[in-house]
């Protein structure tokens, strides 16, 4: 099996993919172009005869390459897309190498074959495997894949041959050196194929270039002139550039320790964007592309923090459109429009990344805009509350249930059968406080005061209910539904974020409820363990446990999922992680963005986050030991509710400093520094110089900015 990543331009509507053999699927559903070497002496290198190795430009930018190494020749595809959000190509640069002693001659051959890069097994969304070829046609300039899609070579190719599917395989021709008799052809079967020649003669040493483009746009003639390679490479800066500068507006510097965790951040952020359609934030490009507001919501928190406002805001606004008249948010958007299946925690969703944008920008002109939308959406959040009021729901048997949310499918472990999932409620109540605290800011107070009694009532129901539950199941965690009293750490972390409960819910069944859980993580890192896939969802569970105040924890779950990126040069995960790595079983996309969203809010958590009970701004609490070594830690420009932070982290001799620059906002509960690492117990600190005093938990409080603190042994 052979995994692959994705390409494409920030919010372009298309996205092709490239996988660790060097195909390039020209988009979704597509046709493949895949490489192969002929050498002079007639052997056929193609992927399975070769060594291969992936790599991002820069370790960390959204531009992937794959190199192939056999012999002499070294080969290395790097792939990019060109364009806007307005229309966008794929541009594949092959540069084939000599590294031997003597002169390297043969043919490099680019086939167009009717595959995907997309696999068989992933059957949701965009079926992969096959991918139709009705005719191939080249007219001397381009290839002609279906009458409108066109293939452009940039230099000039000595041939092109193709052939339909009874006529044989391609390969067998390039076995031999030589090319089908056909310039144009048309198989009913749907299964053509051809490939464009290049003969290369490479001295020892020297490297020789070829590309094509492939536009997105059917019939488009693309945007890089023909026979200018050097239009290539100077494309090729200028996507890196950008990409530089989009991935670095918020920053996190780490040492060697930590490189792999920085890489990833960037390389998050950009498959976002690459997978998002225009203002449609999307989990990926194939299997899950279509908007929820449910990752959309996560995803958007993920953006602000690390300096995406804008995104974030043209996404509210285009899912605000579809909110239905009776104040019902749909659970999902796609090009056929808003689904109306019922999934209640849309709503409390729809509110949150609406609020959680007011608190990064302070566009105060957005949330009145918004209003009338926020407080529909508050109403049928209400109305479906009271559903579960009755008295039907006050005799012992539905007690359980009494003022939660109706039934729904919100989880994917609750498709088959609706449950009264917590998750949902937890959304509830999350919006229900946010719409509040909107109310607040612009002036509403009947409105404040109304929502707060919704909210609290709703609250006292929920907390009800969940003791309830754990009495009736006979549990002593926080169940994931009320009906079932199941474990369901994953949904349990919302409560704590974005939910901003952790002070509420009760202590011990908390504590139980992600102990269990991490022996159940720790115990999938044992080899002697038997357990078939898990979700790398659960990177939200990083951030939980930094804030429950467990950072060893945090970052051995960490170290986790780093180890099961696929491919970890590409820096991205699955939706699924199977035990057997390279089992041919359904991975959802990948890189799956809801996935690297929870990475980002996790890893964002480490180094700062809100705590929502004293209104205090929390610093470098979840630092290990290790980051602290080198340059130490640099954090520029992360933003948080009260403005953009920017503090650096290092091991000193006598202990740790943290100096933590101005420009941010001061909140009511100050700011709390937390001794970084889990080596130093600091038995005192300064503040600029001067003596300060420690917290019970050994942090340093602050109220004014900047400031240098100095944790000593």
């Amino acid at each position: 099996r052979a995994e692959w990543t994705v390409v494409g331009a920030d919010g372009a509507a298309d996205e092709a993919l490239i996988n660790e053999d060097g195909a390039v699927e020209s988009g979704s559903g597509g046709f493949s172009a895949e490489p192969f070497f002929r050498t002079e002496a007639g052997r056929l290198y193609t992927w399975h005869d070769v060594r291969t190795r992936v790599s991002l430009a820069e370790s960390r930018l959204p531009i992937p390459s794959v190199e192939w190494h056999a012999g002499p020749l070294t080969l290395t595809v790097t792939a990019l897309a060109v364009g806007s959000d307005s229309g966008s190509s794929l541009i594949a640069r092959y540069r084939i190498a000599n590294r031997g002693s003597r002169p390297l001659r043969g043919t490099f051959y680019l086939a167009v074959r009717p595959f995907q890069v997309n696999p068989p097994w992933q059957f949701l969304g965009t079926p992969g495997g096959f991918a139709r070829i009705d005719s191939l046609r080249w007219d001397g300039r381009r290839l002609l894949v279906n009458g409108d899609r066109g293939v452009i070579p940039l230099l000039p190719p000595a041939g092109f041959g193709a052939l339909p599917f009874e006529a044989g395989d391609l390969v067998t021709h390039l076995r031999r050196g030589v090319l089908p008799p056909n310039v144009a052809v048309r198989d009913p079967f749907g299964a053509a194929s051809g490939a464009l020649a290049w003969p290369v003669a490479i001295a020892s040493g020297d490297s020789i270039t070829t590309a094509i483009e492939i536009p997105f746009e059917r019939g488009s003639r693309g945007r890089i002139r023909q026979g200018d390679l050097a239009g290539v490479d100077a494309a090729l800066a200028s996507v890196t550039a950008r990409w530089r500068s989009t991935v670095d507006r918020a920053t996190i510097g780490l040492p060697a320790a930590g490189r792999h965790v920085e890489q990833t951040i960037a390389s998050s952020i950009g498959y976002i964007l690459i997978n998002r359609d225009g203002p449609a934030l999307q989990p990926g490009s194939r299997s899950y592309e279509r908007s929820w507001i449910r990752d959309g919501a996560l995803t958007g928190a993920a953006l602000l923090r690390f300096g995406h406002a804008e995104a974030v805001r043209e996404f509210i606004l285009w899912y605000a459109g579809f909110q239905y008249a009776s104040g019902k948010v749909p659970c999902c958007v796609d090009r056929r429009g808003p689904d109306p299946v019922p999934e209640h925690d849309s709503n409390g969703e729809f509110i949150h990344i609406v609020a959680e944008y007011f608190r990064h920008t302070g566009d105060r002109d957005l949330v009145q805009r918004l209003w009338p939308r926020i407080d529909r959406a508050v109403g049928y959040l209400d109305s479906l509350r009271h559903t579960r009021r009755t008295p039907e729901f006050q005799t012992a048997e539905g007690r359980v249930f009494f003022g939660l949310l109706p039934p729904s499918i919100s989880h994917e472990g609750y498709s088959a059968k609706p449950m009264h999932s917590y998750w949902d409620d937890f959304f509830a109540l999350r919006g229900f406080k946010d719409a509040e605290a909107m109310a607040g800011v612009l002036g509403r107070p009947a409105d404040a005061r109304r929502i707060a009694a919704i909210r609290d009532e709703f609250a006292r129901d929920l907390y009800a209910s969940i003791a309830e539950a754990m009495r009736r199941h006979r549990i002593d965690f926080i169940p994931g539904s009320a009906d079932l009293g199941d474990f369901d750490a994953t949904s349990t972390t919302i409560a704590v974020s974005p939910g901003g409960e952790l002070g509420r819910l009760p202590a011990p069944a908390l504590e139980r409820t992600f102990e269990r859980y991490w022996k159940e993580a720790v115990a999938r890192q044992d080899t002697s363990t038997r357990w078939e896939a898990y979700t790398p969802y659960e990177l939200r569970a990083v951030g939980t446990l930094v804030r429950m105040g467990l950072p060893d924890r945090a970052h051995r779950l960490l170290a986790g999922f780093m180890a099961d990126q696929q491919p970890a040069a590409w820096n991205q995960w699955p939706e699924v992680v199977w035990r057997e790595p390279r089992a041919a079983k359904f991975l959802g996309d990948l890189p799956h963005t809801w996935v690297a969203s929870d990475f980002l809010r996790s890893v964002a958590d480490i180094f700062v986050y809100e705590r929502e009970a004293d209104s205090a701004l929390v610093l470098a609490a979840g630092i290990p030991d290790a980051w602290l070594d080198e340059s130490g830690v640099q954090v520029r420009g992360l933003s948080t509710w009260w403005g953009p932070l920017s503090y650096s982290a290092r091991r000193t001799d006598a202990g740790v400093t943290v100096a933590i620059e101005g420009g941010i906002r001061i909140p009511p509960g100050g700011i709390l520094v937390r001794p970084p690492g889990t080596g130093l117990r600091a038995s005192r600190a300064s503040i600029d110089g001067r003596p300060a005093p420690l917290e019970a938990d050994g942090a340093v409080l602050l109220q004014t900015l900047p400031a240098t603190i100095r944790f000593l042994r």
